[in-house]
């Protein structure tokens, strides 16, 4: 069954990040699930049989907390998996002035990263193939200037890919490795609607596979070796050009840690 390793999934309580950890339990794991309401967290740990650690991810105030519970939880993470994500559909501001999906979405784990970097040995960024159609401006989209309910979250996931090469790059001699994988086209919660449309859209997920299908995918990377890679599913695949700007992506690295206050 190979190594046992100690690994974190944020918004481990439900959907994708709910069915890795069960995955990764199965498959001999120790396992601890973030979650952001106790007593959902409590009963998907309890049902999964893993570790609950109570933390939000909506601001730098209480990722930082977040950060810290995990620290104190698990000395060592062998990897740590960043699922939790929003897909809004109205603009919201956090208590920093963040668009909230902006915050959670890409913010958060690099937040994370830097925070726990020192005890990490390898990142597994659960991503999205809709990156490929995201826009990020660096004036803009932060606070949701630019918001748009179908685009905001592709720029998003666009934010948090351009990083990937970078966390790469930061952590090579130490031996940390980071990867990202878009897990499929997945009937979840996320992005969930109301009216007419979140009708339609229901409708239209019950022709997606269910998240269950995307847990051996991500699984399979917790052990895997080689950093700053993509993958479609189980195939790994070369990023396409809007996660290919590498002036842009360093431009949202320094602005995401003056922001942060990070080295």
């Amino acid at each position: 069954m190979g190594e046992a390793l100690s690994v974190v999934v944020t918004g481990g309580n439900r959907g994708v990040g709910r069915a890795v950890a069960a995955e990764a339990v199965r498959r001999g794991h120790e396992v601890t699930i973030l979650a952001r309401r106790a007593d959902e967290g409590a009963a998907a740990a309890r049902e999964i049989g893993a570790r609950l650690v109570v933390g939000d991810l909506s601001c730098v105030r209480t990722a930082r907390q977040a950060a810290g519970e995990i620290a104190a939880a698990v000395p060592g993470i062998d990897v740590l998996v960043h699922n939790a994500a929003l897909w809004p559909s109205r603009r919201v501001l956090n208590e920093d002035g963040f668009e909230q999906a902006f915050f959670t979405n890409h913010l958060a784990p690099f937040l994370l990263n830097h925070l726990l970097e020192d005890r990490l040995r390898r990142v597994v960024q659960v991503s999205a193939g809709l990156y490929v159609t995201g826009k990020v401006d660096p004036e803009r989209t932060p606070a949701g200037e630019d918001f748009h309910p179908m685009r905001t979250y592709a720029g998003t996931k666009l934010a948090n890919l351009l990083m990937v090469p970078l966390f790469a790059e930061r952590w090579r001699q130490a031996g940390v490795t980071i990867d990202a994988v878009h897990p499929g086209v997945l009937r979840t919660g996320l992005g969930d609607r109301g009216g007419v449309l979140g009708l339609v859209l229901k409708a239209v997920k019950r022709t997606w596979k269910p998240a269950e299908h995307a847990a051996p995918t991500v699984v399979d990377l917790l052990a895997a070796e080689g950093t700053g890679r993509y993958f479609e599913e189980s195939e790994q695949v070369p990023l396409r050009p809007p996660a290919l700007d590498a002036a842009l992506a360093r431009r949202l690295w320094d602005d995401a840690a003056r922001a942060l206050d990070i080295a």
